[in-house]
């Protein structure tokens, strides 16, 4: 039997896991109430840190709403982490007005979901069983894919120029001390993004990734060409590691693609470069990064870097700035 090409000891061993779907969450002026997977570990009774997971824009229905995800929302959950997945109204199963103004990527109202998420952290308890006085609220991190990594950014401290009237706009959400983007768009020039891009989806011009302070890891696919939004090819995807102050890590994957092996859903047809060594990478390294982030002294970050570097057939490679 050959030698696996990634391997490491786990962050912890993995827990049965359990998901309560839908929790929902009323919210006035919103176009449906708020409606999230949430997962925990079965067993234990461990203060739980926080993982607000953002769903992509697809083009399958259900993968971009709380259904989908479940290879990283299972992983995380199974090693220690509460993960809750909330359905942005650009989701396909909501079938809203493609004629409402926000439509059709709602990237402001993405972001105010997870501050609503973290603004009823108590009714999310009620609604779980055995997850009442659980969840540690000082440990919240944001983990977001594609469009959900735009979500991610702009959590993390990102601003933009809202298209209607040049206002700057600032999401940041403090109580958010750690991110991972998977797959995120880059920068906001005009020299960036293709004619349609810019036409279709404004706010992407104005992306400012130079106040993204808070500390995040990057996950780029190093053939992820983003060809229908960018002309950068895969370096775009790049921008929110090489553009944004430190302290941020990079995780480039070798061969990745826009779907990073499969990180959006178990055998999905989207997924143009499937390969589970590849999402267990992005399952195992970005699980350290938040523990060791959560947790600061913790080796976990350290631990998988070290094994992604000393594999025999390295998938990817680190780097990281203060």
């Amino acid at each position: 039997m050959s030698e696996p090409a990634f391997a490491t000891e786990r962050v912890d061993a993995p827990t049965p896991v359990l998901s309560v779907n839908p929790v929902v969450l009323p919210v006035p002026g919103r176009a449906v109430d708020l409606q999230a997977r949430v997962s925990i570990p079965a067993t234990g009774g461990a203060r739980l840190p926080i993982i607000l997971l953002s769903h992509g824009h697809g083009p399958s229905r259900h993968l971009s709403s709380r259904l989908g995800y479940g290879p990283l929302a299972d992983f995380y959950a199974a090693h220690g982490f509460a993960v809750i997945q909330p359905t942005h109204l650009d989701s396909r199963t909501l079938r809203l007005d493609p004629n409402d103004p926000e439509a059709p990527l709602y990237w402001r109202s993405r972001a105010q979901d997870m501050t609503r998420v973290l603004d009823r952290l108590d009714a999310i308890e009620d609604a779980v069983p055995g997850l009442g006085g659980r969840l540690d609220r000082d440990r919240v991190a944001v983990v977001g894919h594609s469009m959900g990594g735009h979500t991610a950014s702009l959590l993390l401290g990102s601003r933009l120029a809202d298209p209607d009237d040049a206002t700057e706009v600032d999401l940041t959400e403090p109580r958010i001390t750690a991110g991972v983007l998977l797959a995120a768009p880059g920068r906001g020039d005009r020299a960036a993004l293709r004619d349609l891009t810019a036409e279709n989806y404004p706010f992407l011009l104005t992306t400012d990734l130079s106040t993204m302070t808070t500390p995040a890891l990057v996950v780029a696919g190093d053939r992820d060409d983003s060809a229908h939004l960018t002309v950068l090819g895969p370096t775009w995807s790049t921008d929110p590691y090489f553009l944004a102050p430190g302290p941020k890590a990079l995780l480039t994957l070798y061969g990745g693609e826009h779907s990073l092996g499969g990180v959006s859903g178990y055998d999905v047809a989207e997924t143009t470069d499937d390969d589970p060594e590849r999402v267990a990478v992005v399952q195992r390294l970005t699980t350290a990064y938040l523990r060791s982030r959560l947790y600061p002294g913790d080796p976990a970050w350290q631990t998988a870097c070290d094994a992604l570097a000393a594999a025999p057939r390295p998938l990817g490679k680190v780097e990281s700035k203060s």
